[in-house]
């Protein structure tokens, strides 16, 4: 018997390929499907089954695909009413994969077709569950995210994992490994620890929602507390994942087209486009297309698109280092964002090389801005998620978190110069570019960061953790 976790550090997400006999199993897989089947190839292995926990929301699956190439079935628990072929499990059955089975464990409550898969090896002792959204490290699935579609509260579901986890996860024995959907990062959990295997005996012992004594009213106030509200686009990809998508061979071949300057302003303006400048936050500040949107491919980049541009299919054109097209295209696809239209052949030199018009934000290092704060009172606008700023903040800033920046947009002003900084200069040059885009042109941003800002003299908060999660 051979288990993989195949994990993906951006969306903080677990795929996971079982094998045992020339035969395998792919759980929760990602859009690009080429390495499942590599990894299988090289092993000599069938894809008999492909195993969906859940119908995802905050990654698309790969699972029509990857059924498609290898032949294989997809699976779900019960409950779940797809618009594509697959076979719908009985709570309780087994599947056999080569000389082990897998026990389908309905485990509602994070969605009503939430599944948790029980794999016992070849002499029947339960080894693992895959549980996908119902139990993470540290944490258990959000239990908000399918109450508008089911006409449920989110106590109603939470009740419902409350149930699934006392009745079905909690008596499997202690030496029971967990291999959970997500890790720290995801949207999809509050208190994510960053390992991503642990014992189901030693989560017993540390998360908060698996405590013996914990009762059922105590169990649905701690997990519903403090829940932000999801990414917008979170139900876009429930409805992909559920009804189907384009083929990722064709998004890929779409969205990686090379456009010369002239064609990517005209597809720019015949189609309108947002152009998605990928490059690093100070490489942008220096020079970028007018109106283009800053989300840089090294850092957190599929989620932040996710919650930043509305609707997956938007239009989008790609401004990237040269030799990233591809990644970017498919990190996109990733999160149902398939309606990329090629990229600018040449990156941003070749637009400047075209004579088109160039826009810049002014960028100052942390020393810079203190002399300024010392100077006078300045308009200081942290981008940091609540948490990061209630632990510690510059005297005097509004929080204006990135997620929701459009909810701020009237507290923001358009006169006298404004300050915007983040954690380490990611986030505070995204949100620097949609405000100059949308006619913010008094913009400042701190390189940096607040990790920058404490290294200066400027007076800050007084440091608290902060109970409430970032």
């Amino acid at each position: 018997m051979r288990v993989e976790q195949i994990y993906t550090g951006c969306l903080a997400q677990g795929a996971y390929y079982i094998e045992s006999a020339g035969e395998a199993v792919i759980i929760d897989p990602l859009r690009e499907v080429g390495p499942y089947l590599e990894k299988a190839r090289r092993n000599k292995a069938t894809i008999r089954y492909v195993l969906e926990t859940h119908f995802h929301a905050d990654f698309v699956s790969g699972h029509l695909d990857l059924a498609a190439k290898a032949g294989a079935r997809i699976v779900y628990g019960p409950t779940a009413k797809p618009s594509f072929d697959a076979y719908i499990a009985q709570d309780g059955e087994e599947l056999k994969v080569g000389e082990v089975t897998i026990k389908v464990l309905h485990t509602p409550g994070h969605t009503l077709e939430s599944t948790t898969y029980l794999l016992r090896d070849e002499q029947g002792k339960d080894h693992a569950i895959f549980s996908g959204d119902t139990l993470f490290l540290g944490d258990v699935g959000r239990p908000d995210l399918a109450q508008k579609a089911a006409h449920l509260s989110q106590e109603d579901l939470a009740g419902m994992l409350f149930d699934s986890l006392r009745t079905k996860i909690m008596p499997l024995a202690d030496d029971v490994i967990v291999y959970p959907a997500h890790g720290a990062g995801s949207a999809c959990g509050k208190h994510m620890m960053k390992e991503t295997v642990d014992t189901l005996g030693n989560q017993k012992k540390i998360n908060y929602a698996l405590r013996a004594d914990m009762t059922r009213d105590e169990f649905i106030r701690e997990v519903t507390d403090g829940l932000l509200p999801p990414p917008a686009y979170f139900p876009e990809n429930v409805k992909l994942n559920k009804e189907g998508y384009e083929s990722i061979d064709a998004v890929m071949q779409k969205g990686t087209r090379a456009l010369t300057a002239e064609e990517f302003e005209l597809a720019a303006n015949e189609t309108g486009a947002l152009v998605l400048d990928t490059r690093s936050p100070q490489t942008f500040a220096k020079g970028h297309i007018p109106n283009a949107i800053n989300i840089g491919i090294d850092g957190s980049f599929a989620p932040w698109v996710g919650a930043l541009v509305p609707g997956v299919a938007q239009p989008l054109l790609i401004v990237a280092d040269n030799g990233r097209e591809e990644e970017i295209v498919m990190r996109l696809a990733r999160v149902g964002y398939d309606n990329t239209l090629g990229y600018l052949q040449g990156s941003f030199a070749a637009w400047t090389e075209a004579g088109k018009d160039v826009e810049t934000i002014e960028s100052i290092p942390a020393a810079e801005f203190e002399k300024r704060f010392q100077a006078g009172e300045l308009q200081i606008f942290d981008v940091r998620k609540p948490g990061e700023f209630e632990a510690e903040h510059i005297e005097g800033a509004v929080n204006t978190p990135l997620d929701f920046l459009n909810d701020h947009l009237a507290s923001i002003p358009k006169e006298g110069d404004i300050y915007l900084h983040c954690a380490g200069g990611y986030r505070s040059m995204v949100a620097a570019s949609i405000l100059k885009a949308r006619g913010w042109n008094n913009i400042i941003d701190v390189d940096g960061g607040f990790k920058a800002i404490a290294a200066t003299s400027i007076p800050r908060t007084n440091f608290t953790c902060s109970s409430k999660k970032a």
